[in-house]
C-alpha cells in the first residue's frame, strides 16, 4: 500500500497512507520519505514499544522478488484510528496486514463505515507463498475482505494460491462468490483479464525489458485509482470506455515502474500526470 500511496501522491493525488510505524530512525525515514511525495502521514500511528517492520526483497535472474520480512510490533496498534471518508473517496487494502489478528476488528469497522459512506473499495490480496502453511486459517478473512471490496485485483498467483485458480474466469467463480461483482486478473506480462458479470476484456501488455518487478502490482493499482477518479462519473456505468482506460491506466503506471530499481513511478511519469492534473479537479481522495 506504501508504494501505492507514493506513486498516487507523485501524481499530484490527494492521498493519505493509514499504518502504523515506530518512532525510529527507519520510522522517521519513512516518514519523510511519504511527505517528500505527497502522501498525506495524518491517519499514521507512531508506536515507542516496538520497531518499525521491515522487508528486504531479493531479485533472482528474472528480476522477480523473494521476501525476508522483520517485525516486531507492539501488542495494542493502530490506537487512534478515526478518520472521515465521503462518497466518492477510494480505499485500497489488502496484502497480510488486512490478515493481521490484531488489526482485524479495527479494519473491519472502518471498511462497513467506508462502505456505508460511499466510498470505492478496492481489495488486493497480494498473498504470498510464505503464509501457505496459514491459509487454511486465514481464507474466511480473505473471504471477508473480498465480500468488502467494489473491485478485486489481483495477480494469477495471488488466486492460484488461495483458491487453487488456473485462469481468470475460475479466479471469478470464488471473488464473485464471495460477494465482489468485479475483478481485474493480473497476469505478469501475459495480459490483463477484466471479468464482471455482464461483461468481460482482456488487455494485452507492452513488451518490455524490465529492471524489477518489485512494486509492478502496487503501481497498477496506483494507475487505476487514477483513472477512477478522473473518470468517476464512469463508475456509474462501467463503459467499455471507462474500462479500457481504467486498465489502460494500470498497464502505464506498471510499465514504468518496471524500468527501474524503484517501487513507484518514475519522476518524468509523474510529472506528465501533474500536468494533465492541471487541466481537472480531484474532488476526492485516496486512504
Amino acid at each position: 500500500m506504501l508504494n501505492s500511496a507514493v506513486s498516487i501522491g507523485r501524481g499530484g493525488v490527494p492521498v493519505y497512507f493509514i499504518s502504523d510505524y515506530a518512532k525510529d530512525h527507519a520510522g522517521e525515514i519513512i516518514n519523510r520519505f511519504l511527505l517528500q511525495n505527497g502522501v498525506s502521514t495524518e491517519y499514521i500511528n507512531r508506536y515507542t514499544n516496538g520497531k518499525t517492520a521491515l522487508a528486504l526483497a531479493f531479485l533472482d535472474h528474472q528480476q522477480n522478488a523473494d521476501y525476508s520480512f522483520y517485525k516486531i510490533f507492539p501488542e495494542d496498534r493502530l490506537t487512534n484510528f478515526q478518520l472521515s471518508v465521503q462518497t466518492g473517496d477510494v480505499i485500497l487494502f489488502g496484502s497480510f496486514y488486512s490478515l493481521t489478528r490484531s488489526l482485524r476488528v479495527k479494519l473491519m469497522e472502518f471498511l462497513r463505515i467506508a462502505r456505508s459512506n460511499g466510498a470505492f473499495i478496492i481489495y488486493d490480496p497480494n498473498f504470498r507463498r510464505e503464509h501457505l502453511s496459514e491459509l487454511e486459517t486465514l481464507r474466511p478473512w480473505i473471504l471477508e475482505n473480498i465480500h468488502m471490496a467494489n473491485l478485486v485485483r489481483g495477480s494469477d498467483e495471488d488466486f492460484r494460491y488461495i483458491f487453487g485458480a488456473s485462469n481468470a474466469n475460475e479466479a471469478f467463480h470464488h471473488v464473485h462468490r464471495a460477494g465482489c461483482p468485479l475483478l481485474v486478473y493480473t497476469r505478469n506480462n501475459q495480459g490483463v483479464d477484466m471479468i464482471t458479470t455482464e461483461h468481460s476484456q482482456t488487455f494485452t501488455v507492452p513488451q518490455i525489458q524490465p529492471v524489477s518487478t518489485i512494486g509492478a502490482g502496487d503501481s497498477f493499482n496506483a494507475g487505476i485509482i487514477y483513472a477512477i477518479l478522473t473518470e468517476f462519473e464512469s463508475l456509474a456505468g462501467f463503459t467499455e470506455h471507462f474500462w479500457e482506460r481504467m486498465i489502460g491506466e494500470g498497464i502505464r503506471f506498471s510499465a514504468d515502474v518496471c524500468q527501474s530499481l524503484d517501487n513507484y513511478i518514475s519522476d518524468d511519469f509523474a510529472k506528465h500526470l501533474k500536468s494533465l492534473a492541471t487541466k481537472c479537479e480531484f474532488r476526492n481522495q485516496v486512504k
